[in-house]
C-alpha cells in the first residue's frame, strides 16, 4: 500500500500497487496507471530528480534514488527537455560551422527488411535526417529536419545566422548560393580527404558535437523515432553548458522550469 497515492475518482488515500505497476483504490476499487497523474512534486523532489538526470543515470535508478514513481520521473522528464528547447540562442554570429548527419542506430542492429531493399548510408538513407549549427567557440543548435536539401536548410541558416557571418561547410550541394545571401562562405572538401584548409577553416567543431551525440544516444540503448527531437534537444543543452558544475546546472535548470 502507497499512503503518498490518492484515488483519481473518489479521493480516496488507502491505494494498492497491483500488476503492472497499477494502481487500485481500495474503496471504489478503480484501477488506473500513475502515468496519468499531475506531476505533483516539491522543489525538493525536483532538485532530486535533476542532480541525478545530470549525472546521467537511469530512470530506474533515479526512482530507486528518489522514491518516486518511475513513470512521473518519465513524464518530469519529459518536462524538463521541453524547457531545455528555450535555453537556446536565437541567433548566431561570427565564424559558424553548419552540417548535416543522420541518426538511426548501427547498419548490424538494422532489421532484415532494410538489409534486404540494401539500404544506403550516409546522404540517401533511410535514417533520421539532423542540422546542427555551431558558433566557433560557442554554443551549438541542432534540430531534426526532413530532409538536407537547400530548399529545407536555407531558411533555418537564415533565422539562426547573422548576416556577414563567416559560414563553414563542406561542398554538399545544398549549401550552394550561401554567399550570395550576404555570408562569407568556406568550403572544406571531404571527399579528397580534406578536414582543415590552409586558412584553417574546419568543421571539426560541429563533427565532434556529432559523435558525443551519438554516443549518448547510442547509450539508451534505442529510443523511439517520435522522441528523438526531445533527446536531441537534451544533448544540446548538456554540450552548451558542459563547462557548468552539475549544481550550477541544476539551479539553471530550475529557473528555466519557473519560468516555463
Amino acid at each position: 500500500m502507497d499512503s503518498k497515492k490518492v484515488c483519481p475518482k473518489c479521493s480516496f488515500k488507502k491505494v494498492y500497487e497491483v500488476r503492472r505497476s497499477k494502481c487500485r483504490c481500495a474503496n471504489c476499487k478503480y484501477e488506473w496507471t500513475p502515468d496519468r497523474l499531475p506531476l505533483y512534486l516539491s522543489k525538493k523532489e525536483w532538485v532530486k530528480i535533476l542532480r541525478w538526470f545530470l549525472h546521467g543515470l537511469s530512470v530506474q535508478v533515479i526512482s530507486y534514488e528518489t522514491g518516486i514513481h518511475r513513470q512521473r520521473i518519465l513524464r518530469a522528464l519529459n518536462v524538463v527537455r521541453r524547457a531545455m528547447s528555450k535555453d537556446i540562442p536565437d541567433v548566431f554570429s561570427g565564424t559558424i560551422e553548419v552540417d548535416e548527419t543522420y541518426i538511426g542506430g548501427q547498419w548490424k542492429n538494422k532489421r532484415k527488411k532494410y538489409k534486404k531493399i540494401k539500404a544506403k548510408r550516409g546522404r540517401g538513407t533511410l535514417k533520421t535526417p539532423v542540422f546542427g549549427i555551431l558558433c566557433r567557440g560557442g554554443k551549438v543548435w541542432a534540430q531534426v529536419v526532413l530532409d538536407v536539401e537547400a530548399r529545407t536548410l536555407m531558411p533555418l541558416i537564415d533565422k539562426r545566422v547573422k548576416l556577414g557571418s563567416v559560414i563553414c561547410s563542406d561542398t554538399w550541394k545544398s549549401y550552394t548560393g550561401i554567399a550570395a545571401r550576404g555570408y562569407v562562405h568556406r568550403l572544406v572538401d571531404h571527399g579528397k580527404g580534406e578536414y582543415t584548409d590552409k586558412q584553417g577553416n574546419h568543421i571539426n567543431g560541429l563533427e565532434g558535437f556529432w559523435g558525443y551525440l551519438k554516443r549518448k544516444l547510442a547509450s539508451k540503448g534505442g529510443i523511439r523515432k517520435e522522441r528523438l527531437p526531445l533527446y536531441l534537444t537534451e544533448y544540446v543543452w548538456r554540450y552548451n553548458h558542459r563547462k557548468l558544475t552539475i549544481k550550477q546546472q541544476t539551479d539553471k535548470l530550475l529557473c528555466l522550469l519557473v519560468k516555463s
